[in-house]
């Protein structure tokens, strides 16, 4: 009687790698949104109070229609006093940008940090069915890699 193997019997790994790597598992939902009737000062008053550098615009039905940013805002207040005019009745509407691209919660959180860096942007929106369902940022990235620090990024 021969030897068949040295190794003996070898299990089958059937366990799927449950590493989360989509844009939808790092994305914040929790978000600080604003409406395009509101007025400059709002926007300037929430994003300092919110230490947050920006944030989705949406209508009443939640649909995106634009982020509002701090550039946007700095733009405003140096246009303000530019041409000394008072900036208590403009609305966001008026300064958010309105293009606004998107990104897919199911696509890979590494497509993402690419985009990011094709894009130059510091957050995109993501948006299902019309709707806006959460915002990724650049630091969101960032906290998925240090927890994905260590194992295999495929």
């Amino acid at each position: 009687m021969g030897i068949k193997s040295f190794q003996g019997s070898r299990k089958h790994s059937q366990v799927a790698d449950e590493t989360p790597l989509k844009v939808s598992d790092y994305m914040s939902t929790d978000l600080i949104t604003f409406t395009p009737d509101q007025t400059i000062e709002a926007a300037i008053e929430a994003l300092i109070h919110h230490k947050i550098s920006g944030g989705p615009v949406i209508n009443e039905k939640h649909e995106l229609v634009g982020i509002i940013s701090e550039g946007d805002c700095i733009k405003k207040i140096s246009e303000s006093r530019y041409y000394n005019m008072p900036m208590q009745d403009k609305t966001i509407e008026n300064y958010m940008a309105k293009n606004v691209e998107t990104i897919d919660g199911n696509m890979n959180i590494f497509d993402a940090a690419n985009k990011f860096l094709n894009a130059k942007r510091r957050r995109f929106p993501i948006v299902e069915n019309g709707k806006l369902v959460g915002l990724i940022s650049q630091k969101d990235i960032l906290k998925a890699a240090m927890k994905l620090k260590g194992q295999n990024w495929k």
